[in-house]
């Protein structure tokens, strides 16, 4: 539907037999390919560039300007309170969660943070390493159970400090209700920090007020899963939790004044954003919100939940195939887990690349704990793997459409699936030594 707008759509590449085929590209949960306005905007900005906040003449004048404002730009696209919030530019989503991380130790002190077993592990990690953390469940379709979210709210009795949840699975693509869980969190006491890393780019997004007991406290997001390479992330947070303490980094442009025997810390954004700004990145993140914008995130969203519907209807046709996701496309987005009974999954991904030009993603996809509840791999079985390092890491194949796929190239990856469904010994044989990916 929106080729025209994405770069590098028709690249050709190599088949195991020598042809050679347009790439299809299935993994945009990791990373999406740029939009040609994007690499426009790079191009244009690029005789301006110069330093930020740093310099007196023309260019870093122009180049101070367009790094301010695009703060508000970023601050609208997912509706926030620009009086009351700031967007902080970091490298992705992983260090924004990381830096919140840092800065809430004097809130949270030896309170509770509250994570869940839906999470990529940048939603967790962080936090396990310096907080008391314990996890919400999910049910047996992979979704987040909410009673057991409220439940332990009531048994820790004001101590979760913090809910930290993703806005959307990284794994199955489920869509989780941020606002009924932030007045869950309001309801008892905590903030809510949302990763909105695969909810922002293919989904509306609205913070709400701040006095709106569904308001979102604190979200993070990624540039280069939204179009827009050159390594930006977002973290949007109260100005105030900013105002006190010192940032995870510290240096050039984060302070007003330094002597021998003091520092005086600037105000925030820029007393977290130590060095020289990655302005391109913010370049490349602006060029894309204004794509998205133009272009309307309710229609991207609801195009991509027809891409997903109509892969999940041809789906069923592929013998041996075992799918863990269900038909509420509605409340996903585009992402969707697979196995080929009998096959490993990473040699499935590299049979569809070798034989179909397709990229897709195998493995855990950072998740590791959400995918061993959805394919029930037991304690036993996972210390099995600890011992062996040899042993085939349990995993899924997953599909991640962008705005930019269609249905005929849906059609060529169910036809070469019913290809490798219908022949399971013939493939395994075939491909004995692919290389894996199942980090």
């Amino acid at each position: 539907m929106y080729k025209n707008l994405v770069s590098g759509v028709n690249t050709l590449v190599p088949l195991i037999n020598g042809n050679k085929v347009p790439y299809i590209n299935f993994d945009n949960a990791a990373t999406t390919p740029p939009f040609s306005s994007v690499i426009d905007g790079i191009n244009r900005f690029s005789p301006y560039y110069s330093s930020v906040h740093r310099g007196t003449g023309y260019k870093s004048i122009i180049s101070s300007q367009f790094y301010d404002k695009a703060r508000f730009i970023v601050l609208d696209f997912v509706k926030a309170d620009k009086n009351f919030h700031t967007a902080i530019f970091v490298k992705n989503t992983t260090e924004a969660i990381n830096k919140l991380s840092f800065r809430l130790k004097d809130e949270i002190k030896d309170g509770i943070v509250l994570s869940t077993y839906m999470e990529h592990h940048s939603n967790d990690l962080p936090w396990r390493l310096r907080y008391r953390v314990d996890y919400v469940d999910v049910d047996e379709r992979g979704r987040l159970d909410l009673n057991h979210l409220e439940s332990l709210l009531k048994k820790y009795k004001g101590e979760v400090k913090l809910v930290a949840v993703t806005g959307a699975s990284n794994v199955t693509g489920y869509i989780n209700p941020i606002h009924k869980i932030a007045e869950l969190a309001h309801k008892y006491g905590s903030k809510i920090l949302v990763d909105g890393a695969q909810l922002v780019p293919h989904h509306p997004v609205d913070m709400k007020p701040v006095g709106d007991p569904a308001h979102i406290d604190f979200i993070a997001f990624s540039g280069h899963k939204m179009y827009a390479p050159f390594g930006t992330g977002v973290l949007i947070a109260p100005k105030h939790i900013f105002q006190a303490g010192i940032s995870d980094q510290v240096g050039g442009g984060t302070v007003d004044l330094v002597t021998p025997k003091e520092v005086v810390w600037t105000s925030p954004p820029e007393k977290e954003e130590a060095g020289t700004p990655n302005l391109f990145g913010v370049v490349a993140l602006i060029e894309s919100i204004k794509t998205l914008n133009k272009l309307n995130m309710g229609k991207i969203s609801n195009y991509e939940k027809k891409l997903t519907k109509y892969t999940l209807e041809r789906l069923k046709t592929v013998p041996n195939i075992i799918l863990y996701d269900d038909e509420d496309v509605k409340n996903k987005v585009s992402i969707i887990s697979f196995n080929i009974k009998g096959l490993y999954h990473g040699k499935v991904a590299a049979i569809l690349s070798l034989e179909g030009g397709i990229g897709v993603r195998n493995g855990c996809f950072c998740a590791q704990p959400y995918v061993q509840k959805l394919l029930k791999v037991s304690e036993e079985e996972m210390e099995e793997y600890k011992k062996n390092p040899n042993l085939y890491r349990p995993g899924t194949v997953r599909l991640s459409y962008g705005l930019y796929n269609d249905f005929k190239e849906i059609n060529v990856l169910v036809e070469l699936l019913r290809q490798i469904g219908n022949k399971v010994d013939y493939y395994d044989y075939k491909y004995r030594n692919p290389p894996f990916y199942s980090k």
